[in-house]
């Protein structure tokens, strides 16, 4: 039940992420959310680090789940996870450290402030922004990859992955 909302919140989060990212760079400096709307997406980029952070533990803590398919299918999936996880810590500790380059901390929602502990790298914001947009673009089509591959075990080869991670209720093949 923890990895199923995780993930799912997980997915939510990125893909607004993604699309808020996208929008800010149309802004201009007198748009009213020309610092609102980074503000927004600093706070829950931390907020999606920490869960990440979580995730990964978890994960490391928990079985996982009968993996399905051919042995190629297994090990592509096992590989597809793997490059999401380091996309995924790439998209947010580079946006981390475009964020903290200045020496600021980030005010998470003003919950709490995340400090800058690295900070003051020649071109650091520039360089951590590159490595930002292009993992970012990578991160959701490896992302779109997975959740079609889901969709061909579910609807091509009639197993039960899907299900899996919509529902926490054990498949009939668990009972």
């Amino acid at each position: 039940m923890i990895s199923i909302g995780l993930h799912w919140l997980s997915a939510i989060a990125i893909i607004g992420l993604f699309v808020l990212g996208w929008w800010m760079t149309g802004l201009d400096y007198y748009s009213n959310w020309y610092h609102t709307a980074p503000w927004w997406h600093r706070g829950i980029g931390m907020l999606v680090l920490l869960a990440t952070l979580m995730r990964l533990v978890w994960r490391l803590l928990q079985p996982h789940p009968e993996a399905h398919g051919s042995r190629l299918e297994q090990r592509a999936a096992s590989l597809g996870h793997v490059a999401i996880y380091l996309l995924l810590l790439a998209v947010l500790i580079s946006g981390y450290l475009i964020s903290t380059a200045e020496g600021k901390g980030i005010a998470v929602l003003d919950w709490f402030t995340v400090p800058a502990l690295l900070h003051g790298l020649p071109e650091q914001a520039s360089r951590a922004g590159v490595v930002h947009w292009y993992s970012a673009i990578a991160l959701m089509v490896l992302s779109a990859g997975h959740a079609l591959a889901a969709l061909k075990h579910h609807f091509i080869d009639r197993q039960d992955t899907l299900v899996r991670i919509l529902s926490p209720r054990p498949s009939r093949r668990d009972r």
